[in-house]
């Protein structure tokens, strides 16, 4: 499609679009004819729509001018400037981070956002998160110096998950960041500020050359609740910073410079994602998030700008450009980065979201705070998952001990959840936490509904594992993180080349992403000048790689 026809209203009358000026083909251009959806992807250039008889042409090159009558050239009906991805968001962000587009992997548990997904991220200009959550500080430790060794000086980030459970394992994993100069770190599932998470992020705090507060340290927290996101955005409160001063992690000149920057300046509004999420729609959290960075920035006086980013449901051209049009400083993508083949899951759980549609995930029981009721969004699809994490909840709130529940129902657990006897599961679990966190076991041996819940969180633990492993016989246990974002993928993808799970790259999901909200934030520029544009020409079909940077060269 080169040329379409002008806008008519319901009587079928034409409208007349304003005239904006004239347009010359150039003077040695050779005759090419190019449609509307291929001038559209032409990010880097302008974009001309010039009348000619009853019909739109698009036009690339040739000279524009803006204002005034056509004069000896033709009427220009309407213009789109060039718009390039790394452009979309807040330009001061991928500065300060040293990426080139404003585009962060987010982190998902147990390696599943994985090294290779950081590494492919980051060397093309991106940024990703390493899923440190749930992995022994070894593993955590190894993925550090693989992603530092492979990366060099390209940034990288890894996630820090609020513990409240395991607050020692929370503060393990922070000085572990500390000793090893992660610079970057996700800071998620937080219901509270910790000190492990203050201390990390003001850690070699100081004046640099210019006067200006430097911190080393950079923490992107992601948050669902705005009273929480006022706490990123504070300074350090008073009582930590004097914690910290009193056991000697911070001089008194360190905390009183605390007290003049954010704890984080870039905080991610979470809508509607994979695991944790309140499930808030992206299209009112994220203008509340934003609304109390303008109000804080001005409050606190700070010398940076407070920014927001969005995160949850972001998976096509028209999630990110609707994103950006918010006024997002960055997009952060999950469910979607799961099923390339980067991923840290397995093949078989690749195959399952290839064929996930929006409908098909639920909120289920959260294994790292089970005992709080908090529950994370799961795949639903091809698993029993959600609903037997859900009877364990409800086993756990109705009984004081594993002693206490019904024979008949004892006899299902563990013929049909755990597949093993509640005496092999309480020594293997009884075995893990004498290694990776001790006080577990003492509460346990003196508390048995505590010992309950760490029996219960053991089937939760395992479901995920099961699935990141591909473990056959355990398939209808699979817990799989997975938002609606998923299905919205699916359904762009279908028809194209990605709609194979094989053919999932995590950059050329990422480039088609951006480069397809690039182009609608180009056709929403000539919309907004009258051109009612034909719906084959936005529907944006995913790329090749090389197709991609092809329009970005």
């Amino acid at each position: 499609m080169n040329q379409f026809s002008l806008r008519h209203d319901v009587t079928g009358h034409e409208h007349s679009t304003e005239c904006l000026g004239s347009w010359c083909a150039s003077p040695d251009a050779a005759e090419h004819t190019i449609s509307l959806t291929e001038a559209l992807r032409s990010v880097r250039r302008p974009l001309f729509l010039v009348r000619k008889e009853s019909a739109l042409v698009a036009e690339l090159g040739g000279i524009g001018q803006l204002g005034g009558a056509p004069g000896a050239g033709e009427s220009l009906a309407a213009y789109a400037p060039p718009c390039l991805p790394e452009n979309l968001g807040d330009p001061s962000f991928c500065r300060d981070l040293g990426i080139r587009f404003p585009y962060l992997g987010g982190s998902m548990a147990k390696g599943i956002s994985s090294a290779a997904i950081a590494e492919e991220l980051g060397r093309a200009g991106m940024l990703g998160f390493f899923g440190a959550a749930g992995l022994p500080l070894s593993q955590v430790e190894a993925a550090i110096d693989r992603l530092k060794s492979s990366l060099g000086e390209l940034p990288f980030g890894f996630n820090l998950i609020h513990s409240p459970h395991e607050p020692d394992l929370e503060r393990d994993l922070a000085e572990l960041y500390i000793r090893k100069e992660v610079r970057i770190v996700e800071a998620s599932a937080f219901l509270d500020l910790t000190l492990p998470l203050v201390r990390y992020a003001l850690h070699g705090i100081r004046r640099g050359q210019y006067g200006k507060i430097v911190l080393p340290n950079r923490v992107i927290a992601k948050v669902s609740r705005e009273e929480l996101a006022a706490k990123f955005f504070a300074p350090a409160p008073e009582k930590f910073l004097r914690e910290l001063v009193e056991n000697g992690s911070l001089s008194a000149e360190q905390a009183e410079l605390a007290a003049h920057v954010p704890l984080a300046q870039d905080v991610t509004a979470e809508a509607d994602s994979g695991g944790h999420t309140d499930n808030r729609p992206a299209i009112a959290l994220f203008p509340t998030i934003a609304s109390l960075a303008v109000r804080l920035q001005a409050q606190y006086n700070y010398d940076r700008k407070l920014r927001v980013g969005l995160a949850g449901g972001v998976s096509t051209p028209a999630s990110a450009a609707a994103a950006f049009a918010m006024g997002a400083a960055y997009l952060m993508t999950g469910s979607v980065n799961q099923a390339c083949v980067e991923s840290g899951t397995s093949d078989t759980v690749r195959a399952l979201l290839a064929e996930t549609r929006q409908a098909d995930v639920i909120m289920a029981p959260a294994a790292d705070m089970f005992e709080m009721g908090v529950t994370v969004q799961v795949l639903k699809r091809g698993t029993m998952f959600p609903m037997r994490a859900a009877k364990l909840y409800e086993i756990y709130r109705s009984h004081k001990s594993l002693a206490e529940i019904p024979a008949t129902e004892m006899e299902k657990l563990e013929k049909t959840f755990f597949q093993a006897t509640v005496d092999d599961i309480w020594r293997d679990t009884r075995s893990y936490f004498l290694v990776r966190d001790p006080a577990q076991v003492d509460r346990a041996e003196r508390d048995a509904k505590h010992q309950m819940a760490l029996v219960f969180r053991w089937y939760l633990g395992m479901a995920a594992h099961w699935a990141k492993d591909g473990a056959e016989k355990r398939r209808m246990d699979y817990q799989v993180w997975c938002g609606p974002a998923m299905g919205a993928f699916n359904e762009w993808a279908a028809g194209s080349f990605l709609q194979s799970p094989e053919q999932r790259k995590v950059v050329t999901v990422a480039l088609n992403i951006l480069h397809g909200a690039a182009a609608l934030n180009r056709a929403n520029f000539l919309r907004s000048q009258g051109i009612d544009l034909p719906q084959e020409a936005v529907a944006l079909p995913p790329l090749e790689l090389a197709q991609i940077k092809e329009y970005l060269c």
